[in-house]
């Protein structure tokens, strides 16, 4: 049976019933807190580790995926600090596990290819027979491509990757994630869902590569429906206790513009460090939301520099109606993987 909207209310309603790279665009946008939600003490240059500090997360599970490097890497590193265990994703079962010894702490690897939707499957299985609840599930991994347009099984590759294999875990994952009445999910996302997504929002006639290509609006879109996604769930999982937020990490100096045209590597490369964050600091936003008391039951908010916030001016970051419409068309895409 396919999971679809519905299903996924109504095993929320089960779970309640039961025992208790930013490029600079030509609109203006203005970003200011979002004072329905808690405003904690921490900025655009606080730490993963700083967010944490006196934190002990023993006996919480941490699901991240992307853990290799960059973000994912020093986000696996603090929770596992934190006495978290911490299951990490890589593209390879050898860099995941390379991954997970290179640190202190109690985690699991595990072999996450977003591109192969089936791999998603494989992976939420995997979680499922280790046999227990996941108190957090962090989407970070993700691809920024300048190249010329590439197809996964005939979608366009950020889309699929960013967010449609994502999709796929999570729908997966949810019955262990209803397991656990106050799990949290983090999406990253980006400015660049709003600066740099189509004028349109998500083009759902432009999935396919069925019109003109540019690399970087479509990079956009995918971190808009990343931002779509968590909306959405956050309404789905309303009074089950799992939340669903969506992060900005910065701007943050990783490899993650290796696929860029040398010029613009290559000047990243040198002059990066003066205005981009640490994975340290990158990695703030996320763990943050991820772990923070004070958000419990925080859910379908956007947050930067660790804090939630409201993006004014033309976008489509918080469009009830378009996340709906998401939500409907990545089952259609992903019927085949979205089998119980």
């Amino acid at each position: 049976m396919i999971i679809q909207r519905r299903q996924l209310l109504q095993l929320s309603a089960a779970a309640v019933a039961a025992p208790m790279l930013g490029a600079c665009g030509g609109e203006e946008f203005v970003v200011s807190p979002d004072t329905r939600f808690p405003i904690g003490p921490f900025g655009s240059d606080s730490t993963a580790e700083e967010v944490t500090r006196g934190l002990d997360l023993s006996g919480k599970t941490a699901l991240v995926t992307g853990c290799t490097s960059g973000l994912g890497y020093e986000t696996m590193r603090v929770l596992a600090q934190r006495g978290a265990h911490v299951i990490c994703t890589g593209r390879t079962i050898e860099k995941s596990a390379a991954a997970c010894a290179s640190i202190e702490g109690q985690t699991t690897p595990l072999w996450l290819e977003l591109s192969d939707f089936q791999s998603a499957v494989s992976c939420a299985s995997a979680v499922q027979m280790m046999g227990q609840t996941l108190d957090m599930v962090i989407c970070n991994a993700g691809i920024n491509t300048f190249g010329d347009l590439e197809l996964v099984d005939g979608i366009e590759k950020h889309f699929a990757v960013n967010f449609l294999g994502h999709f796929v875990l999570i729908n997966h994952l949810m019955p262990i994630l209803l397991a656990n009445d106050a799990s949290r999910i983090v999406h990253v996302g980006s400015r660049s869902g709003y600066k740099q997504a189509p004028s349109a929002g998500i083009d759902f006639d432009n999935l396919r590569g069925e019109k003109e290509f540019d690399s970087q609006e479509a990079y956009g879109r995918s971190k808009l429906a990343n931002a779509l996604f968590s909306l959405e769930l956050a309404r789905l999982l309303e009074g089950t206790g799992v939340t669903s937020n969506v992060v900005h990490p910065g701007l943050v100096k990783t490899n993650i513009a290796r696929t860029a045209p040398a010029p613009l590597r290559g000047a990243f490369n040198l002059l990066g460090g003066f205005f981009a964050k640490t994975p340290a600091e990158g990695a703030a936003t996320q763990v943050y939301v991820a772990t923070n008391a004070a958000l419990e039951g925080v859910s379908g908010a956007y947050f930067e520099d660790c804090n939630p916030v409201q993006v004014s001016g033309d976008n489509h970051m918080f469009d009830e109606a378009m996340a709906d419409q998401l939500w409907t068309v990545a089952e259609e895409m992903t019927m085949d993987y979205l089998l119980l």
